[in-house]
């Protein structure tokens, strides 16, 4: 069974983008694995500096939430980002935390990844999937196991829940 860490970049803690990773939570605890889910919105978590100390004493410079986000990502199977899409992109909360990754370099332990989006609209995903694809699955060179999105009445609607369930259970 896996270990999953979900890194939920919404501010909004009851929103459509948590109603998805719910259902997908409760799919994939059914199926026997753990999942965690860390709501990066409402952590303290800094931009990175990009000042090279983490490639010179390997750790990151900054003291803020990473400090406990960074053991939790690199002993996690499978990582699942989850985020409402604010102009045409990922919370800059989850922003945040995948730029300071860098100072872990890639985590090995993840092998399998998936990507949870929320939206008003159905025509603002692209970027944020190609950000998905160019920055985590290939860089890390990982399994995308999948991608989710939610825009309009379909958000926070029993079909949705139902569909990302399915999901967590399939794994």
């Amino acid at each position: 069974m896996m270990r999953i860490l979900v890194l939920n970049g919404s501010p909004r803690l009851n929103g459509n983008t948590m109603d998805m990773v719910n259902g997908f939570k409760a799919g994939a605890e059914e199926a026997g694995h753990t999942v965690q889910i860390e709501n990066v919105a409402h952590m303290n978590v800094h931009g990175c500096m990009g000042c090279d100390y983490c490639r010179e004493k390997g750790v990151c410079v900054q003291k803020d939430d990473m400090q406990k986000l960074y053991p939790e990502i690199l002993a996690a199977d499978m990582l699942v980002f989850a985020s409402p899409i604010y102009y045409f992109t990922l919370s800059a909360q989850l922003q945040s935390v995948i730029h300071r990754t860098y100072s872990i370099d890639i985590p090995k332990n993840v092998k399998k990844t998936a990507l949870i989006m929320s939206s008003g609209s159905p025509f603002v995903y692209g970027p944020a999937i190609a950000q998905y694809y160019q920055s985590i699955v290939e860089y890390w060179q990982v399994e995308n196991v999948g991608i989710f999105t939610a825009n309009g009445k379909v958000n926070h609607s029993k079909e949705k829940w139902d569909e990302l369930y399915r999901f967590g259970k399939s794994l």
